[in-house]
């Protein structure tokens, strides 16, 4: 699903952004080509029934909910499933409880979390078909928003099943069926997996209550199996190979959406290694954390930080140059090629697109939106991340749900609700409040 001309139906299902892959249902538009997309909303949110399955929600009828939960109103509904959410909420870290303007969308986001992890290993992305699997990158992202939610133990359950699924090598599939682990089709696989996967234990290091040496002993196979592949699949220049990033597009050129991940990887890795006690394993990796961070300063920065190697275009990953991702705050180049990169992926209701060469078609993506609030948050920019953190509030559906697209007229659409936005809000949400805290 990217800005690639016509995309016949083979690369429509090979192609996609984060957990969107799977789901053009069409022929895409041409790259550059203006206009307004319309685009359905699936379903209001997803709920449990009387044995505990999940059902989409369809548009309209959210008198099929009871109110406030994800539980189905059937003529016998069980009452076991409320007070399980219930009981959950009441679970949840106190900020997640408070009172305030936040209060609506972080216990929606934080219900859909739980609708789309209940009794299963790791979260979904979402519960249409095309979403039914489990992205490492969404994976990572819930598994920290889960633990800062209060939730340490569901949010180490996610990374022993990226554990699980992990190549011997180290290698990521661009995702997975939840049941039986296994990638669903052939698409290739992507090097930013090792990378979230160790930026989300070293996050989880430093949640309230963690103890280092148990979720270490628990990860460490992960930790150093991602380790070593970012460290020895980089090239002799310390480039990282070409594999698709979030778009999911079959590529021969680095982009920043691979870079920047693995430089954040390697640097969250020195640290993981150091805590463990292999000084010369966090040594190797810092070193090649430095190469890395070379490469994007002089070969992307050269250029302004533009999505490709040698190209302009800006993207939504240069977020990921910004702490929580990356260890050390950005430098002055970085900061205005992030404020470039926000006017110029504005939409006309307000979100964001994911990159300045996606096509032009009205459509602003939720996770997106969410990431540069995440990176506003983290960096004292309390006010930018709050405005659109109020833009993903106004943009839910009626069943309070974060969907993955808001057409131009401010319309929901597509999936909702989608485990990335979900979890990068909750991420939003707490750095705003830790902030306004300070």
């Amino acid at each position: 699903m990217g800005p690639a001309g016509i995309v016949p139906r083979r690369a429509v299902l090979a192609g996609g952004v984060g957990a969107a892959a799977a789901a053009s249902f069409g022929v895409l538009e041409a790259r550059g080509r203006t206009g307004r997309r319309d685009l359905p909303l699936y379903s209001e949110t997803v709920a449990l029934g009387e044995a505990g399955a999940r059902t989409p929600v369809p548009v309209g009828r959210v008198d099929l909910l009871v109110e406030g939960t994800r539980v189905l109103r059937t003529d016998r509904y069980p009452a076991r499933l409320v007070h399980a959410e219930a009981e959950f909420l009441g679970s949840a870290a106190a900020w997640t409880r408070a009172g305030g303007r936040w209060s609506g969308i972080t216990r929606t986001a934080l219900l859909d979390l739980r609708v789309l992890t209940h009794g299963l290993p790791a979260a979904v992305a979402g519960w249409t078909s095309p979403w039914r699997y489990v992205w490492p990158r969404d994976c990572a992202h819930v598994a920290v928003a889960l633990a800062r939610c209060g939730f340490l133990d569901a949010g180490l359950a996610q990374l022993r099943f990226l554990q699980e699924v992990q190549g011997t090598d180290g290698w990521f599939e661009a995702r997975y069926d939840a049941t039986t682990r296994r990638s669903p089709d052939r698409r290739p696989r992507q090097f930013d997996g090792a990378a979230w996967a160790l930026w989300a234990v070293s996050s989880l290091l430093d949640e309230p209550g963690a103890d280092a040496e148990r979720v270490l002993r628990g990860l460490e196979p992960l930790v150093r199996r991602s380790a070593a592949v970012l460290v020895d699949n980089l090239g002799p220049d310390g480039l990282p190979p070409a594999t698709p990033d979030y778009w999911e597009l079959p590529t021969d050129v680095l982009t920043l959406g691979i870079a920047a991940p693995v430089w954040a990887g390697l640097s969250h890795a020195f640290r993981l290694l150091d805590v463990l006690g292999d000084h010369a394993g966090a040594d190797r990796v810092g070193m090649a954390a430095d190469a890395v961070s070379r490469v994007v300063s002089e070969r992307f920065g050269v250029t302004g930080y533009g999505r490709e190697l040698g190209g302009r275009a800006l993207d939504a990953s240069v977020a990921f140059l910004f702490p929580p991702y990356a260890v050390y705050p950005p430098s002055a180049p970085v900061r205005a090629a992030l404020d470039r990169a926000e006017a110029a992926l504005q939409r006309p209701a307000g979100g964001l697109a994911p990159g300045e060469d996606w096509r032009s078609d009205g459509v602003s993506w939720t996770p997106q939106t969410a990431l540069f609030a995440l990176v506003h948050a983290q960096d004292g920019q309390v006010a930018r991340a709050t405005r659109l953190l109020e833009w993903l509030d106004r943009h839910r559906t009626a069943a309070g749900s974060l969907p993955e697209k808001v057409l131009h007229d401010g319309r929901p659409a597509s999936v909702a609700p989608l485990a990335w936005t979900a979890a990068l809000t909750l991420l939003t949400v707490s750095a705003v409040q830790g902030a306004d805290e300070a």
